[in-house]
């Protein structure tokens, strides 16, 4: 390949941490090393590191030996944000405008670009910083799976391995001492992981965001298994789930984030439900955290690297402003104005809803 006239690219990981990160970093660093044979400059702890000039140089020393890894060598926040800083003044906290200083950094180390690595709200700030004239390109990232103009992110699959593992052992126990079990998966606003994981984990009942359950309707299908000689049901249920008419749940505020809202607490509210109308003996568990760390599986590492080539090639061609995707069974790229400040849900009519219906798996809408 012909070489151009970079010679310095930023890299930055924001948001949640998610498997597969280092191995971004690894791919977008080696292949812009080894085609382009440009610096590159890894801002620490997302934003914040852009913000406030902490950074460090990546060479193919220091990306070597990551793939495996699970966080980010880099570090990464989840409420830096230069255009809505947040900063503590006494017992209060005030918002303010730091993309002077994000833009002076940007300068500062003379970068011909920057490779941002972030869901949905990433995104967004990625796409304020191109509107004032940052060159960027992103690379999207959640085990959510759902940020617009992909039909896939990395890190979803190895959240729905450990999801589905959890589910499993979750049988064993339900089956030995005949209750319901509940288990609570990530999914604010989009069900993929509790709707893929359900389904791979064999559950009775699935509760997404996008389908509003009816509490008579879980009750009965309880009961209705019951009645069948079922001595135990497992219930796997999105973080962001809630009844119809109601609200979702909230656990705390974070002010200052970008968005504040940290939810938990339906799968309890749902065993607690269950067990008082049905009688039945019910426990529920909350996977949290354990579905974002550890070790990327196999299908997130190929996918991670090549999503992070396909980042590189798009900084080669100078295409800035866009995203690297994967779309219709191929990588691709998307406008990051078309991906900012989306969310990509399960739709009514996705397959993978009437597939779960026709083995018995219920929605309670």
């Amino acid at each position: 390949m012909a070489k151009t006239s970079l010679k310095r690219i930023g890299v930055l990981t924001g948001g949640g941490d998610c498997p597969g990160l280092n191995a971004v970093i690894r791919a977008v660093t080696k292949t812009l090393i080894h085609d382009e044979e440009v610096e590159i400059v890894g801002f620490l702890d997302g934003y914040e590191g852009l913000v406030l000039n902490r950074y460090v140089r990546l060479d193919w020393k220091a990306v070597s030996n990551i793939l495996t890894l699970g966080g980010t060598i880099l570090g990464t926040s989840n409420t830096a944000n230069p255009m809505r800083w947040a900063e503590k003044k006494g017992t209060k906290i005030v918002i303010r405008d730091r993309s002077h200083d994000a833009l002076h950094t940007f300068r500062r180390h003379r970068l011909d670009g920057l490779v941002v690595i972030g869901g949905d709200g990433s995104m967004a700030i990625a796409g304020e910083l191109a509107e004032r004239g940052v060159p960027v390109v992103g690379v999207p990232k959640t085990i959510d799976n759902d940020v617009c103009g992909t039909e896939m992110t990395f890190g979803f699959q190895t959240a729905v391995g450990v999801a589905t593992d959890a589910l499993d052992r979750l049988h064993t126990t339900a089956s030995a001492h005949h209750r319901v079990m509940v288990a609570e998966v990530m999914g604010r606003y989009a069900g993929w992981l509790a709707l893929h994981s359900g389904i791979a984990g064999g559950a009775d009942i699935i509760l997404i965001p996008e389908i509003p359950f009816r509490w008579d309707a879980v009750f009965e299908s309880i009961r209705d298994r019951a009645r069948r000689g079922k001595r135990f049901s497992i219930i796997c249920v999105a973080e962001g789930a809630r009844p119809a008419g109601g609200d979702m749940i909230i656990q705390r505020r974070v002010e200052g984030s970008p968005d504040p809202i940290r939810l938990g607490g339906v799968g309890r509210l749902v065993a607690g439900s269950v067990e008082q109308k049905t009688g039945v003996e019910c426990r529920a568990t909350t996977l949290g955290y354990i579905q974002r760390g550890g070790t990327p599986c196999s299908f997130d590492r190929v996918f991670a690297t090549s999503l992070g080539h396909r980042a590189a090639q798009l900084v080669s061609e100078g295409h800035w402003g866009r995203m690297a995707s994967w779309q219709r069974g191929q990588l691709s790229d998307v406008a990051l104005e078309d991906v900012a400040g989306g969310c990509r849900k399960v739709g009514p009519a996705d397959p993978l809803l009437a597939i779960a219906r026709s083995v018995g798996t219920s929605f309670c809408e």
